[in-house]
């Protein structure tokens, strides 16, 4: 009779990289990358909040989506930095949905920001004289509390029924976090609904948007190619080639960790896509909008001019 437990008290992660002998390199690529990302993205929260130029929705929603990016790497980074440099791979049962119910928060909520900001940029080119109509502040707050609660519900949808899985002898994960798709592969019962919420959240809370998202641009290029000036054109299409810029970065690595075929090495290519997702993206977002954004390097300028008359004063 096959030996099960159904609620452990602790999982044992295994990422492919544990090996000691790497601990101490991965160690400092990690902290580096980590660093990095929390300091550009706390950058652009701050610019936005302190230059009043930058008060509107687009800039509104780019703060927001720098706080998703904060919330992917520190529900992941930090408990992987322990692991590997203690060498410690146990995590509580606790702790392991933790991590999961704010990956998925994070996840539920970049999909329908993304979405939201490009409808953003589709009302700015489409509808600009309407632009401050239809997106006023009361609009965006509404917009912005609604993607935040939808995605913490659509969180529990998903935690809820991994919590209820029964798991066999090994509670090994071999993946860096707890991830629902991981811990299915180590049940033994209840997985079937967890099955069906997955299917569920791919479909409404990643091809759907994904697809409104590219909807709203095909009407953006319709504009666009219509302008007779070639100098509007060009602003017209720099105003939202950033955002699809990282919608096209956020849905191809995010594809590839949920759409990966069952392989020999799918355990290994699993956790690299992942990490690309949760880790490199949030940390590339801020230096797309930074560097194409003409706004975010005049608020930067700004900011050191101020800074360097205080202290001269």
């Amino acid at each position: 009779m096959e030996n099960y437990t159904s609620v452990p008290r602790e999982f044992h992660i295994l990422p492919f990289f544990h090996n000691s002998d790497r601990s101490p390199l991965m160690v400092g690529i990690f902290a580096v990358f980590y660093s990095l990302g929390i300091l550009m993205n706390v950058l652009i929260v701050t610019l936005i909040y302190v230059d009043e130029q930058l008060h509107s929705p687009m800039y509104l929603f780019l703060c927001n989506l720098s706080l998703v990016d904060m919330c992917y790497t520190t529900t992941i980074i930090p408990k992987l930095l322990h692991i590997l440099s203690s060498g410690k791979h146990k995590v509580s049962f606790c702790q392991c949905f933790t991590h999961m119910y704010f990956f998925f928060l994070a996840a539920g909520t970049e999909n329908l920001l993304l979405f939201t900001m490009a409808y953003d940029r589709y009302v700015a080119i489409c509808k600009p004289l309407h632009y401050h109509t239809i997106l006023s502040k009361k609009v965006c707050f509404i917009f912005t509390a609604a993607m935040w609660f939808i995605a913490s519900l659509n969180s529990c949808l998903v935690t809820v029924p991994t919590l209820k899985m029964s798991f066999c002898r090994s509670t090994t994960i071999h993946h860096f976090y707890c991830d629902a798709k991981v811990l299915m592969k180590i049940s033994c019962a209840g997985k079937e609904i967890v099955y069906l919420v997955i299917y569920f959240e791919l479909l409404f809370f990643g091809l759907c948007p994904f697809l409104c998202s590219l909807t709203s641009y095909a009407k953006i290029l319709q504009v666009i190619f219509r302008i007779k000036s070639r100098d509007g054109r060009t602003k017209a299409f720099s105003t939202c080639s950033s955002h699809l810029i990282v919608i096209m970065l956020y849905y191809s690595t995010g594809a590839l960790v949920y759409l990966l075929p069952t392989t020999r090495y799918s355990d290994i290519l699993d956790q690299v896509f992942t990490l690309l997702f949760a880790t490199a993206t949030p940390t590339l977002n801020p230096l797309i909008y930074g560097l194409r954004n003409r706004d975010v390097k005049r608020a930067v300028m700004r900011l050191l001019q101020l800074k360097r008359r205080s202290a001269i004063d």
